[in-house]
């Protein structure tokens, strides 16, 4: 059982702009209805600013934005995924959180140069399952930039 286990990644699946993307469930604390974000003067247009989430100050990072991806107004399906990174925790607002799924290590494949519009330094790899084609983010490049500078000063 131990061997399974060691050999498949669990990973919630969520969407933007139709495309579907995942993270590794390790890295996720929770997945939140949109609430109203405080904006921080002097961040990266991208980070729409903070949230207090039971008590704790959290930055929120709009991923449209991060990826250079049109924006669209939030809707009902609309998240936030609470992802930490070692000692960081932010917020992700992403179209919809769609699924919980089990994944093959030997399944995930190389990025391609550019897939769906997005740099592939942000890209770990891809996985096809059946006709869908899911696109491994790497939390650690999403979040390199932008949790240096203005947003630490929010910790304090």
């Amino acid at each position: 059982m131990a061997e399974a286990i060691a050999s498949e990644l669990k990973i919630i699946v969520f969407q933007l702009k139709e495309k579907e993307y995942a993270i590794p469930v390790s890295q996720v604390r929770s997945i939140e209805k949109i609430q109203h974000i405080t904006r921080i003067p002097g961040t990266a247009a991208f980070i729409k600013g903070v949230i207090n989430l039971r008590g704790l100050v959290t930055p929120i990072i709009d991923l449209r934005k991060r990826f250079n991806l049109d924006e669209e107004e939030y809707s009902d399906s609309t998240r936030v995924i609470i992802a930490t990174l070692g000692e960081i925790e932010v917020g992700l607002i992403v179209d919809s959180a769609n699924d919980v799924l089990d994944i093959a290590f030997d399944s995930i494949e190389p990025a391609p140069e550019i897939v769906g519009g997005i740099d592939t330094p942000f890209i770990n790899g891809v996985v096809k399952i059946e006709k869908r084609l899911l696109i491994l983010l790497d939390l650690a490049k999403v979040l390199n930039e932008n949790l240096k500078g203005p947003l630490n000063s929010i910790e304090a």
